[in-house]
């Protein structure tokens, strides 16, 4: 099949990329310069698992084909869910394929051990109706490294560059946005809440990541954005990365350098969702071999100024107030638990991360609260 270049799409939703040995590309959600600033080998996969990221072009193609290694990854005994690829034509997903082929990435979270089972590269395939040009979007898979040698189109079929003139939503969060129990990359929430509310999405959730990172808060504040949510709070607990007298300021900090680029954007700040075992007893919080996290219990004196996700939740209250207080009425607060709150928790099997369905919620609930009626992100008219 005729080879499509990168030069001959946009990539949307990445800001780096890896040339890889066998001459493909791995797309990065962050920028080639904070690389040395990724502190982790665990963080790093993050960044290369592409949620959010899509191809997209302008075609009238007939059949588009994608050959990719794929690398998934699996935690301890729960089987890695596939890794798919989303159709979306004119804004409606119409396709989906899924592959269980390529690499596996065996981590013993008990152990911090990893074990690679090497694979082979795969084709994805796509057909499509021949109704003459319309914008085709390809959505990566949210819970896989996809490592992309080659993009294929039929014979004498079209390929332009899209134009298109949307808002840009910059989002950033914790596995809980980034989503890795999500059935397909199209059913993340933050991906939800973009294709019903015709947004360009950035989707900056990273797993077990999301610990106000100066390097994060200057990509956000370098990046195009017209509207910024931070979802804040819970990777903070689960490593018990913070005190309380260090997570404030951090957390000052990083509105700060967002603002340096972005002074009146509005910014919606999200409390944590519900995680029952973690709401009034500090972190950390570790995976047990029946599946539910717990709590690792301490002494009482080394547990001064630990935080919980109630006291996280009161000092985001704290720190928006004071932030109005001085005069930025375009940050708003945002319970967490209105998205995903006590009533919930059925649809949250390991205590921590929301089921498929949970996301789907999750998704109509942010874009209510958000982008619908009074919302801060709603379109001016």
């Amino acid at each position: 099949m005729p080879i499509v270049t990168f030069d001959d799409i946009t990539v949307a939703g990445a800001l780096g990329k890896d040339r890889t040995l066998g001459g493909g590309v791995v797309h990065r959600r962050l920028p080639d310069w904070t690389r040395p600033q990724i502190p982790d080998v665990a963080y790093g996969l993050m960044v290369t698992m592409p949620a959010g990221v899509r191809l997209e072009f302008v075609t009238d193609a007939t059949r588009v084909e994608l050959d990719v290694l794929i690398t998934r990854l699996q935690v301890n005994d729960r089987v890695a869910l596939p890794a798919s690829f989303d159709l979306v034509i004119d804004g409606d997903v119409v396709s989906s394929v899924s592959s269980t082929e390529g690499t596996l990435i065996l981590f013993d979270a008990f152990t911090e051990s990893a074990e690679f089972q090497a694979g082979e590269v795969t084709t994805i395939a796509f057909d499509l109706p021949a109704v003459g040009p319309r914008l085709i979007e390809v959505w990566l898979p949210h819970n896989a490294v996809a490592d992309l040698r080659a993009i294929g189109v039929n014979d004498g079929a079209l390929i332009e560059q899209p134009s298109r003139d949307r808002r840009r939503w910059v989002h950033h969060g914790s596995s809980i946005s980034h989503c890795l129990e999500a059935e397909r990359p199209s059913e993340t929430w933050p991906a939800i809440v973009a294709r019903r509310a015709d947004v360009d999405l950035l989707d900056l959730g990273f797993g077990g990541q999301c610990m106000l990172d100066q390097f994060v808060a200057r990509t956000i504040r370098d990046e195009p954005a017209d509207v910024i949510s931070l979802k804040i709070g819970i990777n903070v607990v689960n490593g018990d990365t913070m005190r309380e007298r260090a997570f404030v300021p951090a957390l000052h900090g990083f509105l700060d350098t967002i603002r340096e680029g972005h002074p009146s954007t509005p910014i919606a700040l999200v409390t944590p969702i519900i995680c029952p075992v973690a709401e009034d007893h500090p972190g950390p919080t570790i995976p047990t071999p029946e599946g539910p996290i717990r709590i690792v219990e301490r002494r009482r004196s080394l547990a001064f100024g630990a935080l919980t996700l109630q006291r996280i939740r009161s000092l985001i209250t704290e720190v928006v107030e004071a932030r109005r207080a001085a005069g930025d009425e375009n940050l708003h607060l945002m319970d967490g638990l209105a998205l995903f709150g006590p009533d919930d928790v059925a649809e949250l099997p390991d205590g921590l991360h929301p089921s498929a369905e949970g996301y789907r919620w999750m998704g109509d609930r942010f874009h209510a609260l958000a982008f619908d009626g009074s919302g801060p992100f709603t379109q001016p008219s």
